[in-house]
C-alpha cells in the first residue's frame, strides 16, 4: 500500500479517506490517443477513444477551452474500464467540461450527458460536442451553464436532478474558486452518485482540497498516472 501511504501523508489523521487494504490503486500511463495532423491550424486536436475519432477545437482565450492531461486520463479510464464503470443509459454530469472531450467520450459510451461550464466557455463547448455527436446513434448531450457554488438549488434542484456519475478533470488548480467547487461537488453527490475526479497535482492547495473533500465524502484512490503526476479518485456520499 505504498501508493496509498503517499497520498495519506499529505492528510491529517482525522481525514476519513477510504483506501481498501486489499486493492491498491492502478498504476497507469496516459496512452497516445491523439492523432498527428498535418493541418497548419494548431487550434484543433484529433483523438481516438472508443473506436471513434474525436476532433476538438481549443481556444487559448480561456483555461477551460484547452484539453488538459486530467481529461486524457479520465477519458482513457472510462474507455478501458467499462465493466467497472458502466455508463450506458446512466445520467452523467461533467463539472468544468471545458472542451468537452470527457463528455463526448461518456456520450459515445452510452450515457445521458450534461456538460457544464462557465458562460464564456459554452460556445466552444457546444461546437465540439455538436461536431462529434450530432450524426451518431447516441443520447445527445446537453450543454448547460454551471457557475460553481451559484444557483445550484434553482438550476439543479435535487428533486428532479439526480446523477449516477459526476465527472471532473483538472478542475483543481491555483484559483480562487476552490470552496465553491467543493460546494458544487458535494451538492451534486446524492446517495447513489459516484464522483470520478482526475487531477494533475501541482500545488499544496490541490492536496488541501483533497483533504476537505475527504472530510465530507468517502474518497478512494482508483488510479495513478505517475509520469503525468495525475491521480484519479472516486467519491461517494457517506452512509448515515
Amino acid at each position: 500500500m505504498q501508493q496509498n501511504a503517499r497520498i495519506c501523508s499529505y492528510l491529517p489523521n482525522n481525514t476519513e479517506m477510504i483506501f481498501s487494504p486489499t486493492e491498491s490503486p492502478r498504476i497507469l500511463k496516459i496512452l497516445q490517443r491523439w492523432i498527428p495532423s498535418v493541418s497548419p491550424y494548431f487550434d484543433k486536436e484529433h483523438y481516438c477513444y472508443a473506436d471513434h475519432q474525436i476532433t476538438i477545437q481549443e481556444s487559448l482565450d480561456h483555461f477551460g477551452a484547452i484539453v488538459w492531461p486530467g481529461a486524457l486520463a479520465l477519458s482513457q479510464y472510462l474507455e478501458s474500464n467499462q465493466q467497472e464503470i458502466n455508463l450506458k443509459d446512466k445520467e452523467v454530469l461533467e463539472i468544468g467540461a471545458g472542451t468537452g472531450l470527457v463528455s463526448i467520450v461518456a456520450s459515445i459510451l452510452g450515457a445521458y450527458v450534461t456538460a457544464t461550464d462557465l458562460p464564456e466557455v459554452l460556445e466552444n463547448l457546444k461546437l465540439n460536442i455538436s461536431r462529434n455527436t450530432q450524426n451518431m446513434n447516441i443520447h445527445q448531450p446537453e450543454v448547460r451553464k454551471l457557475v460553481w457554488g451559484e444557483d445550484l438549488n434553482e438550476d439543479f434542484p435535487k428533486s428532479t436532478h439526480h446523477y449516477d456519475f459526476i465527472l471532473a478533470s483538472d478542475v483543481v488548480y491555483h484559483h480562487t474558486s476552490l470552496d465553491p467547487l467543493l460546494t458544487t461537488m458535494v451538492y451534486l453527490c446524492q446517495p447513489g452518485t459516484v464522483l470520478l475526479w482526475a487531477n494533475k497535482f501541482r500545488f499544496s492547495t490541490d492536496f488541501e482540497f483533497l483533504e476537505k473533500l475527504g472530510n465530507i465524502l468517502i474518497v478512494t484512490l482508483l488510479a495513478e498516472f505517475p509520469e503525468s503526476n495525475i491521480k484519479l479518485f472516486k467519491a461517494t456520499v457517506k452512509e448515515n
